[in-house]
């Protein structure tokens, strides 16, 4: 594309505003301070001429181009990305470093020497020469997840008011908060969206485009034990927490487990025990790429969990199991456009195509099983949830390149 893009100069300034979620909160944003891009993103979009741009009660951001071409039967597209960072490490008083064209060489971070980007950790680096490598300084994460996508759309709808001539049909940009604590979709109005499908920018290496995750569950184990004096429990007491730690130590070791699964496995893990000695809760997660497996995993949790209480006999158990997420395949595939136009985008784009399959979850499984069909796209992200997370400049161009060719691509197949 002939076009001085915005997206580096947006994505460095739009890191540098903490938007970290809350896992713990409860309320819609998790933390106010997320609204602080949002506003910042209405303000930009009604610069550049888009004056419906709006941030709701919740924070999330919508904004939308009505179609400008004749033909009526063109598909309406939206393109989403979330604000928030994860929990994993600070997003505070991120310091942004661009490492113009790069050689090859080990990237040590200026504010914590022991912080070092290498290309054992990140073999993809190789492929990376010559181009502009994006950092933290060392002592938070960059927030490429998802500030890359966030920029990449902004620079997209920038490029759409800038070549008019370009014909598509009604386009949405979201932009959410709350991805990273799993509440990313809470309070999507799908009205807003006016969209028949859309895809989530949201993916890492260049070309890498995903249909498929895993379907989630979780569960909760609520244990009751027997308490009792430790000096005269002798025959009285069942400790709650034992019980807990007995259930997780006969969980499968070398399989169905993630130290030890990849590719399309599946697992079960816990994630926290919590308790004393009356009572002990053990929370899991539960994933597989088949949606029927999951009940299977559980079955098997279960059957752990009744023979450790056979050996505690006055002691009872709760097995909670909720709903989570289940893999976007199980719509996608009955809407096989949506694929096809990502992958003659991404081609069109210069990039070959590498579709895979996303280990975890998305704010698209969710949309597509709220009846919003909702693939995911690279933005470019490296070492995310880390301090070690990069980006590079070119890559970020790219993800702009590919959300305007879907929608030069949705508009030509339209009638």
């Amino acid at each position: 594309m002939s076009y001085k893009y915005t997206v580096k100069d947006r994505f460095l300034r739009y890191v540098q505003i903490d938007t970290q979620s809350d896992p713990e909160a409860t309320s819609t944003p998790s933390t106010e301070k997320q609204k602080n891009l949002g506003e910042i993103l209405v303000k930009e979009l009604h610069e550049i001429g888009i004056d419906n741009a709006h941030m709701d009660e919740y924070g999330y951001v919508y904004a939308s181009l009505p179609s400008n071409t004749n033909k009526k039967n063109v598909h309406k597209i939206f393109f989403a990305a979330h604000m928030d960072t994860a929990p994993d490490a600070s997003g505070t008083n991120v310091k942004p470093i661009v490492h113009e064209n790069y050689q090859g060489q080990d990237i040590v971070l200026p504010d914590d020497n022991s912080v070092v980007i290498n290309h054992k950790e990140f073999p993809m680096l190789k492929d990376k020469i010559g181009q502009d490598i994006i950092t933290a300084s060392g002592k938070t994460l960059l927030g490429a997840d998802d500030k890359s996508g966030v920029a990449a759309i902004m620079d997209a709808a920038n490029y759409l008011i800038q070549h008019p001539d370009i014909k598509h049909g009604d386009l949405t940009f979201l932009f959410t908060p709350d991805e990273e604590v799993g509440r990313g979709t809470e309070k999507i109005d799908l009205k807003k969206l006016n969209s028949d499908f859309g895809y989530t920018l949201d993916s890492g290496e260049i070309g890498h485009f995903e249909y498929e995750n895993f379907s989630a569950d979780s569960v909760t184990i609520e244990i009751k034990g027997v308490s009792a004096h430790p000096g005269y429990a002798k025959d009285k007491m069942e400790n709650a927490l034992k019980i807990a730690a007995e259930i997780v130590a006969r969980l499968p070791k070398y399989t169905l487990t993630p130290e030890v699964t990849t590719g399309a496995q599946g697992f079960i893990h816990p994630v926290k025990i919590d308790g004393a000695l009356e009572e002990a809760s053990i929370i899991f997660i539960i994933r597989d790429f088949e949606s029927e497996n999951l009940p299977k995993h559980e079955n098997l949790l279960k059957s752990i969990m009744e023979d450790v209480l056979a050996g505690y006999p006055n002691s009872k158990a709760e097995f909670i199991v909720k709903k989570q997420y289940r893999n976007m395949k199980d719509h996608l595939v009955k809407h096989p456009q949506i694929i096809e136009f990502a992958v003659e985008a991404i081609k069109a784009s210069g990039i070959t195509p590498v579709v895979g399959k996303i280990r975890g979850g998305t704010d698209g499984a969710m949309l597509s099983e709220m009846g919003m069909p909702t693939p995911n796209m690279f933005s470019g992200q490296y070492g995310i949830h880390s301090k070690k997370e990069w980006t590079t400049v070119q890559e970020l161009q790219k993800a702009v390149d590919v959300v305007i060719n879907i929608i030069k691509i949705a508009e030509n197949k339209g009638k």
